[in-house]
């Protein structure tokens, strides 16, 4: 795959150097190596997802994970599934009943410690990797229909603040656009801190990410403004670690419309007396049928940007909350339910 970087690599700037603060990053995600194409399900095969190896494979660098394959199952193989134990959930081999519980589980908290990533999409209904409605028997009776994988199970215990979806729900338009939002975001704020950041830095990167930061989860937003209030006195790696905190759990809350319109106001009344009458009457007037679900977000948004760079009004037109991804991949295009 064209997206595909070691583990680990250094993000760069275009001449090599160390990446200047406004480079375009690109996300590190980890993926179930099946959704890209490679033969390594049960029966050989692959699983290749078209919106993964084609439209954000240009916008990413791909870490490919197969549990089974790491822990020496090879391809093809004997099925796996779920068996209900008092200690909760075991991954078995389908017609021999091989515990793999274990392997699973010790493979999970190595990545855990090692995965370098900006988010991760798992193969959906995987009795390893599936996020979401895995069956768990008990005999040949499924008894439960909300499992989750024992690897991604793990893994999620020890980074709960991974971006992370599987292949099945990034068909859903607000899901797919949440999920990518994040790993840009990830993305972005993981090269502030390898690259030796300073308080002012931060405080830069923060004040380009509030509006974002805000449609998602104002309390995060707040809590994450604390956090940088610090930043030139308390210890760097207390002061990386607070922020990291805040910045995941504020972009965890899904942007809803209520708060997207309060951002939306919030930067048009930031335009002060940069428009006129009639331009701020008409930006009103699209923001309001964006609430009432005639417009997609992408209208207020496109409109508020354009008059921001055409007024010079610095602070709104370069907030993230306007380009928060590449925007040829057109996921704010779909009108809310």
């Amino acid at each position: 795959m064209n997206g595909v970087s070691p583990a680990g690599a250094t993000p760069r700037g275009e001449d090599g150097g160390a990446r200047r603060t406004g480079d375009p990053v690109r996300p590190r995600v980890a993926v179930s190596s099946c959704l890209l194409g490679e033969p390594v399900r049960f029966n050989g095969g692959h699983s290749r997802d078209r919106f993964l190896s084609g439209e954000l494979d240009r916008h990413v660098d791909w870490v490919p994970v197969c549990p089974e394959m790491e822990i020496g199952l090879g391809a093809p193989r004997e099925s796996l599934r779920l068996e209900r134990s008092p200690r909760g959930p075991r991954l078995v081999t389908r017609r021999t009943g091989t515990d793999l519980t274990g392997a699973m589980t010790d493979l999970a908290a190595r990545r855990a410690n090692t995965l370098d990533v900006d988010g991760y999409v798992f193969k959906s209904r995987s009795p390893s990797c599936g996020l979401h409605g895995i069956p768990v028997y008990a005999g040949e009776t499924a008894v439960d229909r909300k499992g989750t994988g024992v690897f991604a199970s793990r893994l999620l215990d020890a980074r709960p603040l991974l971006p992370v979806e599987d292949e099945g729900r990034l068909n859903d338009a607000l899901l797919r656009e949440t999920f990518v939002e994040r790993i840009f975001a990830h993305a972005r704020l993981r090269a502030l801190l390898e690259d030796g950041w300073r308080a002012r830095d931060l405080i830069a990167f923060h004040a380009r990410h509030k509006m974002q930061l805000l449609a998602h989860n104002p309390a995060a937003y707040r809590e994450a403004g604390r956090v940088v209030a610090r930043a030139g006195t308390a210890p760097h790696a207390e002061v990386a670690a607070a922020y990291t905190r805040a910045f995941g759990t504020a972009l965890a809350s899904k942007a809803s419309i209520g708060r997207n319109v309060n951002v939306l106001q919030h930067c048009l009344g930031m335009m002060g007396d940069a428009l006129d009458p009639a331009r701020r009457a008409d930006l009103a007037e699209v923001i309001t049928a964006y609430r009432a679900g005639h417009l997609a977000l992408s209208v207020p948004a496109t409109l508020l940007r354009h008059h921001a760079r055409g007024e010079a009004v610095a602070y709104v037109r370069d907030q993230t909350y306007f380009s928060p991804y590449p925007q040829e991949l057109g996921l704010r295009n779909h009108v809310p339910a």
